[in-house]
């Protein structure tokens, strides 16, 4: 249902990774829609290292072509692009429900930019709808 929306926002958020940058991959269903379009950016020459929040991430862009650099091998990465679990109406967003989120904190933290993308199904009048970790 929200397919297209997550293909738009993941083909914007794309558009901002320029050759030679390491780039954070989130996790969850808007960053599966990016993988495939990173891809083919990388196809036509798109130069980049990626780190990747989770596993099923980084198996899903190997396999696409995307080269994958050790999870702890990076102590800077250019810009992160992960998906938000939930989003209010001032853009304060929650991450984290998907069950990455410590790997999802490393890597933003060593992020210089970061990018939350999200459909429409994650907007929220309040956010809190969904249960987040705590440790």
């Amino acid at each position: 249902m929200y397919e297209a929306d997550k293909r738009l926002v993941a083909r914007a958020a794309v558009e901002e990774i320029r050759s030679g940058m390491v780039v954070g991959l989130g996790t969850g269903s808007t960053v599966a829609e990016l993988l495939p379009i990173l891809a083919e950016r990388v196809r036509d020459g798109l130069g980049i290292i990626a780190v990747a929040t989770s596993e099923a991430t980084a198996r899903t862009a190997r396999a696409a072509g995307i080269e994958i650099a050790a999870f702890d091998d990076r102590s800077m990465i250019d810009l992160t692009i992960d998906g938000v679990d939930e989003i209010d109406g001032s853009l304060r967003a929650i991450k984290g429900a998907g069950g990455a989120l410590l790997r999802e904190k490393v890597v933003a933290t060593a992020s210089l930019r970061m990018i939350a993308i999200g459909d429409a199904s994650k907007c929220s009048p309040a956010i809190g709808r969904r249960p987040v970790p705590v440790g």
